[in-house]
């Protein structure tokens, strides 16, 4: 007997998945329960345990290719899931993989089918991915593929640097964006509460600015009640947002946690889906990373996002004298379909009046 695993709903409205990691590979033997699969969403990474114990006898998605919720993933024989039948079977459109060379190689069945139609030998392969495995390049490199070696490694968009690649063509092709930019005197501030303060100022003047905490859903305009921020948090995979909640009720020592508790989560790839999905507006402050001036673009749906940039002591003038401040460049990257010009600039300057007093 054998058991057809197929992508589950995983939620959120999703309808489809990419295979970010295999954890088990052909002619394993799993446990019930056991992890299986790793799934990368546009919201997260989750990882699926197995839903039958037995032999896996076949991998039919390869890690990197994405699939539609309800396509079989693998085939698990010997083994049925604890509480219901197996499935029925369904057609694939997957192609062919190539079986192991010689015993369980490092090799994913996309790896697997290059191998074969270079006829390349895995066994002879040095593997140079991560955990011993063998990858694309190095099958081709193997097979003097004269690419690789003019050309330099090659690696597929995938994971979450796909997502990011999709999710940033996307708002670029559809959302006509202006950025409007303004110096902030930072000398008031906390700067090492700098991310809650914004935070908190950001989301006191989006009351007065409605229009900016709001989303575009056709021909209407979507008003939000309430002020959930996302913040961009750069990690090893690429750059997430998680959402900190009430931005504009609670208290900068609550905010400060939040924002600690989420980055630390989100470098370390722990991020629950609810903690990255229900944003009304972004802000973005890489620090030292900032520069003078960076152009951040709109966190889609959302219809604008703020950018602090690098702060740093200037000279300026104050009641016609020349003294030193930490200034620093505040942006707004806004919508121009839903948010007129006049309206995101005295949006920002609300926000760093907000900074300065």
């Amino acid at each position: 007997m054998s058991y057809e695993f197929k992508l589950p709903d995983l939620g959120e409205g999703l309808t489809e998945g990419e295979v970010a990691r295999w954890l088990v590979a052909e002619g394993d033997e799993i446990a019930e329960d056991e992890p299986l699969v790793e799934i990368q969403t546009d919201k997260t990474t989750v990882e699926i345990p197995s839903p039958a114990a037995g032999t896996v006898t076949r991998i039919l998605v390869a890690e990197g290719e994405i699939a539609p919720v309800g396509a079989v993933l693998v085939v698990i024989g010997d083994g049925a899931p604890a509480s219901a039948a197996p499935t029925p079977a369904a057609p694939v459109a997957a192609p062919p993989v190539a079986p192991p060379a010689t015993g369980r190689l490092q090799a994913t069945p996309l790896v697997r089918r290059v191998a074969q139609e270079l006829g390349v030998d895995l066994a002879s392969v040095p593997p140079t991915g991560p955990g011993g495995r063998i990858t694309e390049a190095d099958v081709r490199a193997a097979a003097g593929d004269a690419s690789v070696e003019s050309e330099g490694r090659r690696e597929p968009l995938r994971g979450v640097r796909r997502l990011i690649a999709d999710h940033l063509t996307r708002a670029h092709r559809e959302i006509p964006a202006v950025t409007f930019v303004e110096e902030c005197d930072f000398g008031s501030a906390d700067l090492k509460q700098l991310l809650p303060t914004v935070l908190r100022a950001t989301a006191l003047t989006l009351q007065e600015f409605p229009e900016l905490n709001a989303r575009l859903d056709g021909d209407e305009i979507v008003y939000l009640d309430l002020y959930d921020l996302g913040i961009a948090v750069q990690t090893d995979d690429g750059l997430v947002v998680p959402v900190v909640r009430d931005c504009a009720t609670r208290s900068l020592d609550e905010l400060r946690a939040d924002v600690d508790e989420l980055a630390a989560k989100a470098r370390e790839g722990r991020l629950d889906a609810s903690e990255l999905r229900g944003s009304t507006f972004t802000v973005t402050s890489a620090g030292r990373l900032g520069g003078l001036l960076v152009t951040p673009l709109i966190n889609h749906p959302e219809v604008a996002i703020l950018g602090v940039h690098r702060i740093g002591p200037r000279a300026v003038v104050i009641d016609s004298e020349v003294v030193v401040r930490p200034m620093g460049n505040i942006s707004v990257t806004f919508d121009h379909r839903v948010v007129d010009g006049a309206r995101a600039a005295a949006f920002t300057l609300g926000v760093i009046a907000r900074l300065q007093s």
